[in-house]
């Protein structure tokens, strides 16, 4: 029988898995770069929506598949990170209210963003994959899928740094999601990472441990995929 990697050893195995993050997508790297068109950064931010919309069903499902109390008692909070809080205002809109200033700031109106019209099949294909897996799943596996959050407070950085020089056309205040996320996504991962190494302990779990953030990884390169090809540089290109 292989020898489990130590605690050290296997963070090291799930940190390493980065290099496949979507930071490095292509669609990502030019989102970045400047490159991105209006249309392309409005159908991003429409189908990465569905996305936003189903983390909280996601998490809902962990809880509900979860006995221990101590562990429900935070992951509760990601809930309420996401759908809000009270009336919905400052710190307390939450992620899905943020991500639908985004829409209003990049051009998408909050009643086309709610209808889901722009989402690809693609998109919602992933996505519900995802929450599917995180309702299926023993609760422990369905914590370490959520371990893509160890590189997601650079890619928010990142929009932040470059989104007001390349893209001026977007309100500034449509970037408050990115913001707000740096900091919950790095309380995020304490707990995710501390479950997931508390929980695979044998060389088997832990090598089961990263095919599944290779699954969640997988998820939202294929997502950007799909999104890619339907909004191409022209318009009068994209797949039908």
């Amino acid at each position: 029988m292989t020898a489990a990697w130590s605690r050290n050893e296997f963070e090291t195995q799930l940190r390493a898995k980065g290099a496949g993050y979507h930071i490095h997508h292509p669609f990502n790297v030019r989102m970045n770069g400047g490159l991105l068109k209006p249309h392309q950064i409005r159908g991003w931010v429409a189908n990465r929506f569905y996305y936003q919309i189903n983390i909280p069903r996601k998490d809902g499902a962990i809880i509900a598949n979860c006995p221990d109390r101590e562990v429900r008692r935070k992951w509760v909070q990601r809930i309420l990170d996401h759908d809000g809080d009270g009336d919905y205002t400052d710190s307390r809109a939450g992620g899905i209210e943020a991500w639908l200033r985004l829409g209003t700031a990049t051009g998408v109106e909050r009643n086309e963003m709610l209808s889901l019209k722009h989402v690809v099949p693609g998109v919602r294909f992933a996505v519900d994959a995802y929450v599917n897996f995180a309702r299926q799943a023993p609760w422990q596996e369905a914590v370490c899928s959520s371990l893509t959050e160890l590189f997601a407070p650079q890619i928010h950085k990142d929009r932040l740094a470059t989104w007001p020089q390349h893209y001026p056309w977007i309100e500034p205040e449509g970037l408050n999601y990115f913001r707000s996320r740096i900091s919950r996504a790095q309380r995020d991962v304490e707990h995710g990472l501390e479950v997931t190494l508390d929980y695979f302990r044998t060389r088997e779990q832990q090598e089961r441990a990263v095919e599944i953030l290779q699954f969640k990884l997988d998820v939202l390169w294929s997502m950007l995929d799909a999104i890619e090809r339907a909004f191409p540089d022209d318009p009068a290109g994209a797949a039908k």
